[in-house]
């Protein structure tokens, strides 16, 4: 990893009008930034927004306000050229391996789609060629071109799914939430895979996720979310060790532990959250934590709390973060 900042992701929101005078914001005001050759992990519960900031940094979702600035360039304002070469750059692995692949298609046609579109193969032979060496990239072989997408596992599928995304030599990849539709056993293998890949094609990672154990294995930096709002944003090591808002400590408690004596132990100091996840259509001023923080006092209720750097790039947005 360098200093050098890939992505820059400025007061990004992204609202969706569910209704008459019904706003769903699903995110609410994220900033950001990603270095080259980096992995950011994006944590939180289901429905906190982490897919939908994915895909706004990618374009595939128009941004309700903010920026997000790619090597510089805003991606939502890329036209003609400029996207098309934006497209090649930077491409998203998607959550479900059986949704996210034209079954009418064979394996060979689904890697070289963006191969064609970008014109990267000059004849049929080398079309083949890099087809081929993608397919081995990822841990399946060239018996497995011809085939169809439904004589595949889910694993064998999601490997399918990143060799489509490498095949036009990407810079920056969103993956999103990549393994949890799939076993438990094939989780590790797909993750030591792109971490692999990372390492030899000097890859960067937005990794969206809601395994925390998952995501301590793979990234250098995590942001946690909740309700569209950044909460937290630190190392890896960091968070793991002086999480600071009370959401990221309820987070990592809930992290199960394989020895049933630790597990017993910790079950005595689990942080429970009380009440549920509060709508994001419309939501309250204030922090939107609030009505499930026992620390809660009337700031909380009266002003959004702001990220605030605590030191070594440790920001978290919580006006009581030190009690």
């Amino acid at each position: 990893m360098n200093n050098h900042v890939i992505l820059d992701v400025q007061n990004l929101k992204k609202y969706f009008q569910v209704g008459k005078n019904l706003t769903l914001k699903a995110v609410d005001d994220v900033s950001f930034q990603l270095h080259e050759g980096e992995t950011l992990g994006l944590v939180g519960e289901s429905g906190c927004g982490k897919t939908t900031c994915g895909r706004t940094c990618l374009g595939l979702y128009s941004r309700t306000d903010g920026k997000v600035l790619y090597k510089g360039q805003d991606v939502h304002l890329m036209k003609g050229a400029e996207k098309f070469a934006f497209k090649k750059e930077a491409q998203m692995i998607f959550q479900d391996p059986y949704a996210s692949l034209n079954p009418r298609m064979t394996v060979s046609d689904i890697v070289a789609e963006g191969i064609d579109i970008h014109k990267l193969a000059a004849n049929k032979k080398e079309r083949d060629e890099k087809i081929f060496h993608y397919l081995n990239l990822v841990g399946l072989n060239k018996e497995h071109a011809n085939r169809f997408v439904h004589e595949f596992s889910g694993g064998q599928r999601q490997r399918i799914g990143i060799a489509r995304a490498l095949a036009v030599e990407p810079k920056f990849m969103v993956l999103d939430e990549p393994i949890s539709a799939l076993d438990v056993s094939i989780q590790a293998q797909i993750v030591n895979l792109l971490i692999k890949l990372q390492k030899e094609m000097g890859l960067t990672y937005l990794f969206v996720a809601h395994d925390l154990s998952m995501v301590k294995h793979i990234s250098d930096r995590v942001a946690v979310m909740y309700l569209g709002s950044m909460v937290e944003i630190t190392t890896s090591e960091e968070l793991y060790e002086n999480p600071l808002h009370p959401y990221t400590k309820a987070l990592l408690s809930a992290i199960p532990i394989p020895d049933p004596d630790v597990e017993l132990q910790r079950e005595q100091t689990r942080i429970k959250l009380e009440g549920d996840v509060p709508s994001p259509i419309n939501p309250a001023p204030g922090c939107r934590f609030k009505g499930r923080c026992k620390y809660a006092k009337a700031i909380c209720s009266e002003q959004t709390p702001q990220l605030k750097d605590m030191g070594n790039g440790h920001c978290v947005a919580c006006h009581l973060y030190n009690q």
